[in-house]
């Protein structure tokens, strides 16, 4: 609880934030734009999902993503700005548990895997899904990895026009990638069930 805790309060020191520019700006120095662009869009992010304290969750998916290339050194599984979309919507499920502790609002694989038998409180939930999602997600094989993150990433109509590209790019029906998809994020689901229940 304390480490959960410390974690959630935890906000990057000056070589840190140093750091996570430098990791936004993929190896060009855009002087922050990077982070105000991205700040803006998980802004705008938050609003679409009528969240009344958005520039706070803006801020706290960024403190995150920050806290962990600090603690990891690196992250390579997504590209900067998909990572922090991962991330805010780990902080919005949170949200949501706090706002509506029986709610959630059906996304794809993200509710599936937070829901859980028992009711922690909903930081230290969020934080624990999170973290074994990353640690499932580590396991799964880099072109499957690649998959499902391209799947499942960007809003509604975004979605269908990128799963339609990434079956022609990987030769496949649409149904086909759904097939696939489906069966990498029911293996994903388990491991993160087993992962949340200490297994």
């Amino acid at each position: 609880m304390g480490q959960t805790s410390k974690k959630k309060d935890w906000t990057p020191t000056e070589p840190a934030f140093r750091k996570f520019l430098l990791w936004l700006d993929e190896g060009e120095d855009s002087k922050g734009e990077r982070y105000l662009d991205m700040r803006k869009r998980l802004v705008s992010y938050f609003d679409r999902k009528q969240c009344v304290a958005a520039d706070d969750l803006a801020d706290a998916t960024l403190n995150r993503v920050a806290r962990r290339l600090d603690e990891e050194g690196t992250i390579t599984d997504a590209t900067p700005a998909h990572y922090c979309y991962i991330v805010a919507k780990f902080v919005f499920l949170e949200h949501l548990r706090l706002v509506q502790p029986e709610g959630a609002d059906g996304s794809n694989f993200d509710s599936a895997a937070v829901s859980t038998s028992t009711n922690p409180p909903a930081d230290q939930t969020a934080e624990k899904m999170l973290d074994c999602l990353d640690h499932c997600l580590q396991k799964l094989i880099p072109w499957e990895r690649t998959l499902i993150l391209e799947y499942y990433r960007g809003d509604q109509g975004e979605k269908i026009q990128r799963r339609r590209k990434l079956a022609e790019q990987l030769v496949l029906s649409t149904n086909a990638l759904s097939i696939r998809a489906c069966r990498i994020r029911d293996r994903l689901e388990q491991c993160v069930g087993k992962c949340s229940a200490g297994s």
